[in-house]
């Protein structure tokens, strides 16, 4: 997929973090590289997703339990309630963006 030659989109990545472990419930760090690198139409790189995944981490919106060599994140309350609101306000700003056909 091309990319934008201006416009950077890499901003939504931790958006994208929230919502995938709130549809999924449980992922790891390679599970979510491939969902949302499939999506955006590139390979995402552990430099990419694992620096997010401390980041969320630090700021208590993830938690993790490991299992064997790999750890399974997941939405804490306070994630829940963060992402809920994210999406709130990213449904407000874009709604009816995409209204016709592109």
């Amino acid at each position: 997929m091309k990319t934008p030659k201006y416009i950077n989109l890499k901003g939504f990545l931790l958006f994208q973090i929230l919502y995938e472990l709130h549809r999924n419930k449980r992922l790891c760090g390679d599970e979510l590289a491939e969902i949302i690198g499939k999506k955006k139409g590139e390979k995402l790189t552990p430099g990419t997703i694992y620096p997010a995944l401390k980041y969320l981490r630090r700021k208590k919106l993830v938690s993790y339990k490991k299992e064997g060599r790999k750890k399974y994140y997941r939405l804490t309350e306070e994630g829940k309630k963060e992402y809920l609101l994210c999406k709130r306000i990213f449904v407000k700003v874009f709604k009816g963006l995409f209204a016709k056909k592109i």
